[in-house]
């Protein structure tokens, strides 16, 4: 078959035929592979059969070769057509492969993202797996990490100082948030209290102890849950020196003016010189969350909690 009349091949811009076939005559190329049989190769493609023959002799024509035997009843490659079909699925997934990209590309978030977090909650295995994931996604998001004490969780989103924050519920009010993990929590002592030789205790061994307090008053909800106020046989706790954050928390439980109580993770995030973390039997479990403000448009933060939904389902 001589396919040397290249005149149906399309001209580039500068008047040259075109010799490269197309992307998707490569496709239908495939099917006619798969099938021998243009009848049903174009009903796979929805494409009538004239239009499907039309589309090989062009493919032929670019090539200036044969890739099928005609006949009236079946089609069979050509020992041409046989050696191409591995190079042009080779070009198809590449180009596949492509696209996928240039679209995963398109979809991803640019833009700058300011996380609050408090405590030692930017070191929790679900944080760094949360901000993991949102870098693979999303590598053009940057990242910036503020420390948050007791009373900045009060204000910083709705003073739109975050982003978003990594907080330990009870949680401010009118926020939304993404439940990230529950673990126990553990009573923070002076390190020479007679009681932490008798760990594990009970919420009753520590009744008698004064527990430090917080400085404002929008904070009380959230320290009384943490203090277990009142406690299960009801009587109030006895709040004493007033701590603003974990340094000043833990300076007044090292110098035997209270006790605290904090996550279980405080034993290795704030091992401190004076200070010992018992177990409590009866202390209620304590949750990390992913907050943000229910009216924050800001496409980064969406990608944030896209992020977070995955890492959670993963684990």
């Amino acid at each position: 078959m001589d396919r040397s009349g290249a005149s149906r091949g399309r001209r580039s811009r500068d008047g040259a035929l075109s010799r490269e076939p197309s992307l998707h005559q490569l496709r239908l190329f495939l099917v006619l592979a798969e099938e021998l049989h243009f009848g049903r190769a174009a009903q796979r493609l929805f494409l009538t059969q004239p239009a499907l023959s039309q589309q090989i002799r062009a493919l032929e024509d670019r090539l200036d070769i044969s890739l099928v035997q005609r006949s009236s009843r079946r089609v069979d490659l050509t020992a041409a057509g046989r050696a191409l079909v591995s190079e042009a699925r080779g070009v198809v997934a590449a180009m596949d492969r492509f696209r996928k990209m240039a679209a995963t590309r398109a979809r991803q978030v640019r833009g700058h993202l300011r996380i609050g977090a408090i405590g030692g909650e930017a070191f929790m295995p679900y944080v760094n797996a949360i901000l993991t994931e949102l870098s693979a996604r999303h590598p053009g998001i940057t990242v910036e990490i503020r420390s948050l004490d007791f009373v900045e969780q009060t204000y910083v989103l709705h003073h739109r100082e975050v982003d978003a924050a990594f907080l330990r519920p009870p949680l401010p009010p009118g926020v939304r948030s993404l439940h990230l993990a529950t673990g126990p929590r553990v009573a923070c002592l002076p390190a020479d209290d007679p009681l932490v030789a008798q760990a594990p205790l009970t919420l009753a061994q520590l009744s008698d102890h004064v527990v430090v307090d917080v400085p404002i008053p929008e904070l009380r909800e959230w320290w009384d849950y943490w203090t277990v106020n009142p406690r299960p046989d009801g009587r109030p706790v006895r709040y004493g020196p007033v701590a603003g954050d974990m340094d000043a928390l833990l300076s007044a439980v090292a110098r035997g003016q209270a006790i605290a109580f904090l996550p279980a993770e405080a034993r290795h995030d704030y091992s401190r010189r004076g200070v010992a973390y018992v177990d409590v039997t009866d202390l209620p479990l304590s949750t990390s969350a992913l907050v943000w403000l229910t009216d924050h448009d800001h496409p980064p933060v969406a990608a944030l909690l896209q992020a977070a939904r995955a890492a959670i389902q993963r684990d």
